[in-house]
C-alpha cells in the first residue's frame, strides 16, 4: 500500500510535534531542548528502574504500548538487546498502567529464530506481553513512503504496528557498525522496522549497496517518532559491530524522547570510551546520519538544543564527562 501525500504529512505531523511527555512539560522534547536522561550504572534491572523514575512519566496510562528492540540477531549483548532490559522495561510499563504491552522486530535472520535462540518468548509469555513478529505482516500492513529528496530510490515502507502505534517505545545497544553505518543507536535501530527480502522487497540490498546509506538510515525514521528510547550502554562496541566487536565497559543507561538527541550523546559516550577512527576523528553533528537526520527536523540540530541530565547524583560526574564531549559539536 502507497500512501498519498497527505497521509505522508499526517504522519510525519504527528512525528515532529513533542512527545507526550514533553506536552505536559516533562523530560522530552521540549521548544528549547531535548532532554536527555542518563544514569551511571552497572545493573540493568535497576537502571531501567532509575530512568523510568527520573522521567516521572504519566502519560502510559491507558495505552497500548509497542516496544521495538535491538534483535536484528541473536547474539549476546551489546549485539542485541538483554533480555533482562527488555523484561524490566516491560515491567515498568506496566506499572504505569498501560492497557496493553506489545514487543514487535523483523530481525536479519528470520525473526522468529532470533526470538527463540535468545529465549525471551517465554519471558514475555509469562509477563502477558503480545510478540508481533513482523516478518508475518502482510503486504498491505508495511506502508509504502516516497518522500521528496529521499536517497532511496523507490522509497521505503514501514510496518503498519509502528505507524499505528499509541505509545512507542525504541530500545537499543551502545555500538559501532563496521559494514558502513559507522555507528548503530536509535535511528539505526529503526532499520528492523523496513521489510526485507524475505517479505518480497529489496530494501535492504539498495541500503547496503548505497554510498547513501547512512542518510538512508536517517530518512526512514521520518515517518514516524518513539514516545520515548532507551538506550543500554552497559557493555558497547567500540570498535566492529553490529554483532560483534571490540568490547568496552560503558555501565550507563541514557533516554530521551528525541533520536537525534540520543544518537549524539551514545557518540559521545563512544567518544568517551575510546572508539574507531570513524568515531574519534569526526565531530558528532558531521556524522552523516546525524546531519541528516538534522535536516529533516527530527530532532536537536546541534550540542546547544540538547540538556543531558544526570538521573541522580551518583551519575552527575559521569554526565558532566560525557556532556564535555558532546558540546564539542
Amino acid at each position: 500500500m502507497e500512501f498519498s501525500r497527505r497521509d505522508f504529512l499526517r504522519y510525519s505531523a504527528l512525528a515532529s510535534g513533542a512527545s507526550v511527555w514533553g506536552t505536559k512539560g516533562g523530560w522530552g522534547m521540549t521548544s528549547q531542548k531535548s532532554r536527555v536522561i542518563l544514569w551511571e550504572t552497572d545493573d540493568r534491572k535497576k537502571g531501567i528502574k532509575g530512568i523510568f523514575k527520573a522521567l516521572k512519566a504519566q502519560s502510559i496510562k491507558g495505552k497500548k504500548v509497542l516496544i521495538k528492540p535491538n534483535f536484528n540477531t541473536a547474539d549476546p549483548t551489546p549485539g542485541s538487546t538483554h533480555n533482562d532490559a527488555l523484561v524490566a522495561i516491560v515491567e515498568e510499563v506496566w506499572k504505569l498502567g498501560a492497557q496493553s504491552v506489545n514487543v514487535g522486530d523483523r530481525s536479519y535472520p528470520p525473526t522468529l529464530d532470533v526470538m527463540e535462540k535468545k529465549g525471551i518468548l517465554p519471558l514475555l509469555e509469562k509477563l502477558g506481553v503480545k510478540v508481533t513478529n513482523f516478518d508475518d505482516l502482510k503486504e498491505k500492513d508495511w506502508v509504502e513512503f516516497k518522500p521528496k529528496g529521499s536517497h532511496w530510490p523507490d522509497g521505503f515502507r514501514i510496518a503498519r504496528p509502528v505507524l499505528e502505534s499509541e505509545f512507542l517505545i525504541s530500545t537499543g545497544c551502545l555500538k559501532t557498525h563496521q559494514y558502513g553505518g559507522v555507528f548503530t543507536l536509535s535511528l539505526k535501530l529503526h532499520v528492523g522496522v523496513v521489510p526485507t527480502s524475505r517479505q518480497g522487497f529489496e530494501y535492504m540490498r539498495q541500503l547496503h549497496g548505497s554510498p547513501h546509506q547512512r542518510k538512508m538510515i536517517a530518512e526512514i525514521n521520518e515517518p514516524f517518532k518513539p514516545n520515548l528510547v532507551i538506550m543500554d550502554g552497559i557493555e558497547a562496541f567500540v570498535d566492529g559491530g553490529p554483532a560483534t566487536g571490540k568490547r568496552a565497559q560503558g555501565n550507563v543507561f541514557w533516554a530521551s524522547s528525541d533520536r537525534v538527541a540520543v544518537d549524539a550523546v551514545g557518540v559521545a559516550l563512544l567518544k568517551h570510551l575510546g572508539a574507531n577512527d570513524q568515531i574519534m576523528n569526526r565531530k558528532i553533528f558531521e556524522q552523516e546520519q546525524i546531519a541528516r537526520a538534522v535536516d529533516l527536523g527530527l530532532g536537536a540540530s546541534s550540542p546547544n538544543g540538547i540538556e543531558l541530565v544526570a538521573a541522580d547524583s551518583k551519575s552527575r560526574e559521569y554526565c558532566d564527562r560525557v556532556a564535555a564531549i558532546l558540546n564539542q559539536g
